[in-house]
């Protein structure tokens, strides 16, 4: 468990009540939270808090001890999480919990950046904008070790790419080589995307 930096979030008291009072409803002693950053970096950030039943957490998770309840942080997560706000107001329906994260889309490339941020970063900062001119997107679904091949990254393309009868040669002489240059460690790109489907596609 990591527990030696701290995020630097609030979780306001009317926040920490609300959870207080979910919790309790759970019946499951030693619940807590976890709260983390999906597509952490990216235009498609976004801020997600679940239930960890004890022993669920991550070891990466920074805990957080508040007094009416346990986070656990997913430590990937809290550069993203910098400045980040929970916050509940109550309402005629009830009430509202609302999870503000300035950083959460803003990449951080610091050293210790994983490559999935630094394929993201490539991604958004370099290739989608010319995609989008077409209408298309790409964004990455994982990345994995191939037996064959090496490091892989495993990408979707989204809007006018999908279906495009140019897509090979954009994956191929766009996206691959415009990734494998600003990651080195990166030797091959493809594509889950199902391209049979062409209702949006740039060139059908």
């Amino acid at each position: 468990m990591v527990d030696q930096i701290q995020p630097n979030m609030t979780i306001t008291e009317s926040a920490r009540q609300y959870l207080q009072e979910l919790l309790a409803k759970q019946n499951e002693p030693g619940m807590g939270v976890r709260i983390f950053v999906e597509h952490p970096g990216t235009p498609r950030a976004e801020c997600c808090m679940a239930y960890c039943a004890a022993g669920e957490q991550q070891a990466e998770d920074v805990r957080v001890e508040y007094p009416e309840f346990v986070a656990f942080v997913d430590g990937r997560s809290v550069p993203y999480l910098e400045d980040a706000v929970v916050d509940y107001n109550k309402d005629r329906m009830g009430g509202q919990l609302t999870f503000r994260a300035p950083r959460s889309k803003v990449p951080n490339l610091s050293e210790s950046a994983s490559i999935e941020e630094r394929i993201n970063h490539v991604l958004y900062a370099e290739i989608n904008p010319g995609l989008a001119a077409h209408g298309g997107n790409v964004s990455l679904v994982e990345v994995f070790e191939d037996d064959q091949h090496g490091l892989t990254a495993l990408l979707r393309f989204g809007g006018g790419c999908q279906g495009c009868s140019a897509v090979d040669m954009t994956l191929r002489d766009g996206v691959q080589t415009t990734l494998c240059e600003r990651i080195p460690e990166l030797k091959r790109v493809t594509d889950t995307t199902d391209h049979s489907v062409r209702d949006q596609a740039y060139y059908k």
